[in-house]
């Protein structure tokens, strides 16, 4: 993204794509989330411990997005017992690197009382 400056005083307009970027991976936990499944398939349980402070609904909830916007997919296996995995698709693959810059941006530039896991 380059920075521009309009000479004629004009007023500047919304970057759209990061208002839709911002507005979804804004919501709390999605960012994450899929910052949590980099590192590979995970279950429902397991990403509850990995995120301490997420209600069992919130995580549902939460991965029931990510699923419907295509970035994780949800496997269910057969038992005894049943069990259900998700994982990143490839849209949600070509998110790290963007993901893995904002930490990297973070880690150098916010206080470390500004939140996060």
């Amino acid at each position: 993204m380059t920075v521009r400056s309009d000479a004629d005083g004009a007023p500047r307009a919304c970057a759209r794509g990061l208002g839709r970027a911002f507005a979804f991976l804004g919501k709390r936990w999605n960012g994450v989330l899929l910052g949590t499944l980099a590192h590979g398939p995970a279950g429902f349980a397991e990403l509850g411990r990995a995120l301490p402070g997420i209600s069992e609904s919130m995580l549902s909830d939460r991965l029931g997005e990510l699923c419907r916007v295509g970035l994780v997919s949800r496997t269910v296996r057969e038992g005894p017992p049943v069990g259900v995995s998700y994982q990143l698709t490839e849209r949600g693959v070509a998110l790290l690197p963007a993901l893995d810059a904002l930490a990297h941006w973070a880690d150098e530039n916010l206080p470390t009382d500004q939140g996060g896991c």
